[in-house]
């Protein structure tokens, strides 16, 4: 889809120097369609193909190529191939796959968003401009919130070896040791990329077709980011999930607290699921996260049996409804549930 964007973007940009120029209805019919091709392969990119493999859910496979092994995707020069976002391959790893999953709905979570948004919870904001913000930060978020927090995320694992304080803000300035790296490994990158490189591909069809490329690059950024932002913040926010005040003391109850913690969206084909990057069996996926993405629609009737039996709480409900529940919980008009132990 991603490349099949471009592709469509190259083909208006070819018609628009030709006899066969697109009326400007017609022109902005396609670039919101292209926009919209982009979009789906950026989220797609991540959520479907980085997750799963920085998960090492494909290295027992036989015969995978090793740039398919948590070991060998997005390393180094080769993330501008397997994965270039505005999150450096390496901060998400350590941020997801170890803080977020061992550390589910606790303050040591970094995704937890009650806790991240007390600042506007507790404030006197007025609550359409709660509302507001919600909206626009779900457009940039990848920017604004993944690629400072996850870099905070790794820089915290080096001082807690070297036994530091913690650093508890984001650095944006790049006169400062980690708003420097901020800019140099995750922001550059990714904008010189996205939003230089790839637009002057075009200038052969001329400095319009540049300029067209460059503001459909926008477009599909921001759908990307309500797309990514609709599918992953819902999976664990809402006034029905669980947060936990202690970390779990045994295994048993790190597995509770992953269905406890966790929602799926609906489910049930194919096209369904690649909608929701596979996201929708979040409870499936807490409970092993290492598994391939076509295992977890055969281990979905299991789960939910399992839960049923032993008479836990099982939630699957539309990705809509979870993500206006979300925004409730954002805004500050509803609180997760708190449980001390179980």
């Amino acid at each position: 889809m991603y490349f099949s964007g471009y592709g469509l973007v190259a083909l208006i940009s070819f018609l628009e120097i030709s006899s066969f120029a697109l009326s400007g209805f017609l022109f902005w019919i396609l670039a919101l369609f292209s926009a919209t091709l982009i979009a789906v392969g950026n989220v797609s990119r991540w959520a479907n193909v980085a997750h799963p493999i920085l998960h090492g859910a494909y290295d027992k496979v036989p015969g995978v190529p090793f740039r398919y092994t948590k070991a060998g995707f997005a390393k180094d020069n080769r993330r501008y191939l397997d994965w270039l976002d505005w999150i450096k391959p390496e901060a998400w790893i350590h941020e997801h796959n170890i803080m977020h999953h061992y550390h589910l709905g606790e303050d040591e979570d970094p995704d937890n968003v009650e806790n991240n948004l007390q600042w506007l919870i507790q404030s006197k904001t007025p609550m359409w401009l709660r509302y507001v913000f919600v909206y626009a930060f779900a457009g940039t978020w990848k920017l604004t919130y993944y690629a400072p927090n996850t870099l905070k995320i790794l820089e915290n694992k080096k001082r807690r070896k070297l036994k530091l304080e913690e650093v508890k803000s984001y650095e944006v300035s790049p006169f400062k040791k980690n708003g420097a790296i901020l800019w140099k490994q995750y922001i550059l990158p990714y904008f010189s990329v996205k939003f230089i490189l790839i637009p002057f591909l075009f200038l052969p069809l001329g400095l319009e077709a540049v300029f067209n490329v460059f503001i459909i690059t926008l477009i599909a950024e921001y759908i990307a980011n309500l797309h990514s932002f609709l599918v992953i913040v819902p999976n664990h926010s809402a006034e029905d999930i669980y947060r936990f005040d202690t970390p779990h003391k045994s295994q048993g109850e790190f597995y509770l607290r992953q269905i406890m913690g966790s929602v799926n969206y609906n489910t049930g084909s194919n096209l369904i699921d690649f909608g929701h990057g596979w996201l929708n069996y979040q409870i499936e996926h807490h409970l092993f996260p290492n598994l391939p993405l076509s295992q977890y629609q055969k281990l979905q009737p299991l789960i939910k049996d399992l839960c049923k039996k032993h008479n836990l709480e099982y939630r699957q409900e539309s990705v809509f409804k979870r993500m206006y529940m979300t925004i409730e919980l954002m805004v500050g008009k509803t609180k997760l549930l708190k449980v001390n132990s179980i």
